[in-house]
């Protein structure tokens, strides 16, 4: 196994050492898994530049690479929904996409074939890693307003509208990002 596919495996080991920490009470476990995905979402950008600079693109890394990706903004927005911080519709939508288009992806491999991501799918999960972060940086502003300061509930609702109006983007770029790829893979879906 190389590098690059050594990384992407670290981004799913990540991922549950973000859970962790991010379902503990306080600032410091919520500074610690702010700082473990900027770490996981980077190496997402370093294994595929890796990959394609040392000639290291297998399909492992092209299956296995997005799978990756899917693991750890799922598992966010799992916890955003159980934090009340998005609407769990929102989070049926994104999941469902995941699951179809991965699903197709493997119904492929079965057949022999290796469906790639798509660059839409990429600007997808970059856009919603960016909202995730914005997310875990309210999440630590909170707890650092909380632990020295005065916090204002007034912050909250502006907060929630912002992300509601926000995930409404995420959401809408999620499905065509998945209409893109089943169209854009048209020929393949057809022949298997």
């Amino acid at each position: 196994m190389n590098i690059a596919n050594k990384i992407t495996l670290l981004r799913i080991v990540l991922t549950f050492v973000f859970m962790v920490f991010l379902s503990i009470q306080g600032l410091w476990p919520k500074i610690i898994s702010l700082v473990i995905f900027v770490f996981a979402a980077l190496s997402d950008f370093f294994d595929g530049k890796l990959a394609h600079r040392k000639n290291m693109v297998t399909d492992f890394g092209k299956l296995m690479d997005p799978i990756a990706d899917k693991i750890l903004v799922l598992a966010a927005f799992a916890a955003f929904v159980q934090m009340q911080l998005i609407k769990d519709w929102m989070f049926m939508i994104i999941i469902s996409r995941e699951i179809l288009v991965t699903s197709l992806r493997l119904f492929a491999l079965n057949k022999g074939k290796v469906l790639s991501a798509g660059k839409m799918g990429k600007h997808k999960t970059l856009s919603q890693m960016i909202i995730i972060f914005f997310i875990l940086g309210f999440i630590v502003f909170k707890e650092v307003r909380l632990t020295y300061f005065i916090w204002n509930p007034d912050w909250d609702n502006l907060f929630n509208f912002s992300i509601n109006i926000i995930m409404w983007f995420i959401v809408a770029l999620t499905l065509y990002s998945g209409f893109f790829y089943l169209w854009d893979n048209r020929k393949i879906i057809a022949n298997i």
